[in-house]
């Protein structure tokens, strides 16, 4: 299958979620055997006019990410000449998106676009992009909402997390840092506040705490630790790489999960994964509770909350229950079973436009 992905900014420019959603989806659809071209600006200096990395090819048809309408002006006619099967397109910006729509058309091709919802408003040009979609991938329920009160058809969206690797986590040694674990950018959606609150309270039971991550909150949170006086049984790790939270979720019982905003949980999702206990401060805007509230018939190591008290008493709760290394009814969430999802999706369109 000969896959054309349309992403003026690529992870290689602008680390993300959104992102490295993408980068992963075409490293995994390459590592197949498929064929895959992201046409983008250029990420590299010199000449080329390609770049190959992970077996993907990036086509530059821009210079610099700033050059939005003479990338997709240039856009048709590099797709066509590709050979595009597929075509699928980064939601934003979302201008591209419609410029994506021509050059599907002119490769005789469906077009899907990955909308992570990483927006802060949706206006004329979001819902454009949205209808002009003949598939559109979401990473949540909550984000698929969105999308279909701004213009989606509903029977053209479907959801498709994000995805983990069994393999990496299985392979990882677990490494005990702490009990409960706290992983995100400390800015000011992050709410570790609720943490500490909630921990707070239970000083006088035995726990340590880990957080992950780094951002411009970080000092406040410290100091809060202090002014609670529980900076002694708390450990900041700062930026990790993958390996590294893998090792520490492994090692550790209870991950909580308070940032006021998420498009997806994919660090609670590693977590679970990891034989964590999840507990989830609910929040109107974040999508986390949907890896816990879609299992309530089976899955018996979760809790969502409301209050510090209720985290609190979570916590307190999970204290007595198993630990865990690993916990397998996460496997469908690894890289592969997501690959398949979205390459079922594939043929669905391309079976619609009669080329499969």
């Amino acid at each position: 299958m000969r896959v054309a992905f349309v992403a003026l900014e690529t992870a290689l420019h602008v680390d993300s979620e959104a992102n490295r959603r993408l980068k992963g989806l075409a490293e995994d659809l390459a590592a197949r055997g498929h064929d895959v071209c992201v046409f983008c600006a250029k990420w590299w200096t010199g000449d080329m006019a390609e770049w190959e990395h992970e077996d993907v090819v990036y086509r530059g048809l821009v210079d610099e990410c700033e050059s939005e309408r003479t990338f997709r002006y240039a856009l048709p006619m590099a797709v066509r000449k590709f050979g595009a099967e597929v075509v699928h397109a980064a939601g934003r910006p979302p201008k591209q998106v419609s410029a994506a729509k021509k050059a599907a058309r002119v490769a005789r091709a469906p077009l899907v676009t990955d909308w992570y919802g990483d927006c802060d408003e949706y206006g004329r040009a979001h819902r454009k992009a949205l209808k002009k979609s003949d598939r559109v991938i979401t990473p949540s329920e909550m984000v698929q909402t969105h999308v279909w009160e701004h213009g989606a058809s509903e029977d053209a969206v479907d959801v498709i997390p994000n995805s983990i690797d069994f393999d990496l986590l299985q392979s990882v040694e677990p490494r005990e840092v702490a009990d409960v674990v706290y992983a995100r950018r400390l800015d000011e959606g992050a709410n570790l506040e609720s943490v500490l609150l909630a921990l707070a309270e239970l000083r006088q039971v035995d726990w340590s705490a880990v957080v992950i991550g780094d951002g411009p909150e970080r000092a406040a949170y410290e100091q809060q630790a202090r002014d609670l006086r529980i900076d002694d049984r708390i450990t900041w790790l700062g930026e990790c790489d993958r390996e590294q939270r893998v090792a520490v979720y492994r090692g550790a019982h209870v991950f909580a999960q308070t940032a006021r905003e998420c498009l997806f949980a994919t660090e609670l999702l590693w977590a679970l994964a990891c034989g964590c206990i999840g507990i989830v401060e609910y929040h109107a805007d974040s999508s986390a509770h949907e890896l816990l509230v879609r299992r309530d018939a089976e899955f018996d190591r979760g809790f969502r909350t409301t209050s510090e008290q209720e985290l609190a008493a979570a916590i307190s709760e999970a204290a007595g229950m198993e630990r865990l290394a690993v916990d397998d009814r996460f496997a469908e969430f690894d890289r592969r079973e997501i690959l398949e999802r979205y390459l079922q999706c594939y043929r669905e369109e391309m079976e619609s436009v009669g080329l499969f």
